[in-house]
């Protein structure tokens, strides 16, 4: 099991400001608990301060096909807005990423481990459930999973013509990382210093 739970309240807000976004809202599989109503709360207050393009509720996100068909179903709404803004847990957070390149895709939740069956993906996006997202921060592209090193702080000067030295059929994450941020205008974000991940976070959720 795994459990997604929102970020704070006032770093989603900031994520909105100044921005219109698109809400992709996954209720989640049943090996995942979602906040649900927290979630419709937040929608209706970023709603009504007119930030809102379109909100799309759906369940399953980590299906690519199924996703393609749901977000080509809101691409004007998705056009008209700066970011999307996905509540999820993190597959699900890189799968719009990844499909929608061009576009800013922020992570609302944050993403814990609970005892017990993890849950299938068809992709190969993975989420470490590190309970502190940094996918705000690499342009939607997970440096826990993407790095063979889980390296946080950037690429470890190891890789050649773009291959992982640990995995030499692995593209380097922090590679695929700089790519994304420099398609997004967003290379700035490198220059903030790297966020030091909580450990106790994941066991006071998991208690």
């Amino acid at each position: 099991m795994l459990i997604t739970q929102l970020k704070a309240k006032e770093t989603i807000v900031s994520l909105a400001a100044g921005k219109k976004v698109f809400i992709v809202n996954c209720h989640g599989c049943k090996e995942v608990h979602f906040p649900e109503a927290e979630a419709n709360e937040l929608e209706k207050e970023l709603a009504d301060a007119g930030n809102v393009t379109g909100i799309l509720t759906t369940d399953y996100i980590c299906n690519p096909d199924n996703m393609k068909l749901r977000l080509e179903a809101h691409r004007s709404e998705i056009d008209a807005a700066d970011a999307v803004l996905v509540l999820s847990c993190g597959v699900g957070v890189q799968t719009v990423a990844a499909y929608l390149e061009d576009k800013k895709v922020y992570a609302a939740c944050d993403t814990y481990p609970l005892p017990g069956f993890q849950g299938v993906t068809p992709l190969e996006y993975n989420c470490d459930q590190c309970g502190e997202c940094y996918l705000n921060l690499t342009g939607g592209i997970c440096p826990i999973t993407a790095c063979s090193k889980s390296l946080v702080n950037g690429q470890c000067g190891g890789s050649k013509d773009g291959k992982c030295e640990v995995d030499g059929n692995m593209e380097c994450g922090w590679e695929r990382i700089y790519r994304r941020l420099a398609q997004l205008g967003r290379l700035d974000v490198l220059k903030c210093p790297t966020q030091v991940r909580n450990f106790a976070t994941d066991d006071e959720v998991s208690k």
